[in-house]
């Protein structure tokens, strides 16, 4: 075998290979009344977890679980709507360093899917009868980062 040949089977590959929802909720437990609400100032309480699977050799699932809790600040924090997510995707990571396939789980796979979690969220919001919730963008990179600093520092 050739050196290239060699050097082509190790290279690192990773790919998204599926993506789906595995669980979603969205409830308004103060509709109707909330929707004659005036000038309604949302407020969100959000919770984001990340979480993976090794499913064989060289596949993992990665997956957002997000529960955001929508409420409105005007009306003595009611509850405007609760949605809850689990995004997740099947990735092909094969000949990836093992000291670096944490941080492509905890940072590289999240940001593949984030922007289609966004959106499913976001469209659930309007069929819900609410305006669009269009959730901040995630730094996944500080994340992971300071969730490694406070394992250091532990």
């Amino acid at each position: 075998m050739t050196e290239e040949a060699n050097n082509q089977q190790e290279a690192p590959v990773f790919r998204m290979q599926k993506m789906y929802i595995k669980d979603l909720s969205f409830e308004s437990p103060n509709a109707p009344t909330i929707f004659l609400e005036k000038n309604q100032e949302p407020k969100v309480d959000f919770n984001l977890q990340i979480k993976n699977t090794k499913i064989d050799n060289d596949h993992y699932e990665v997956s957002l679980a997000i529960t955001a809790k929508v409420l409105d600040k005007k009306a003595e924090d009611k509850v405007m709507f609760i949605v809850e997510i689990e995004h997740a995707g099947v990735f092909l990571l094969k000949n990836i360093p093992e000291e670096h396939l944490a941080r492509v789980m905890a940072v590289d796979c999240p940001l593949m899917l984030f922007p289609f979690t966004r959106q499913v969220v976001s469209q659930v919001s309007v069929d819900g009868g609410f305006m669009p919730f269009l959730m901040e963008p995630i730094n996944f990179v500080a994340l992971y980062d300071n969730a490694q600093q406070q394992k250091k520092d532990s």
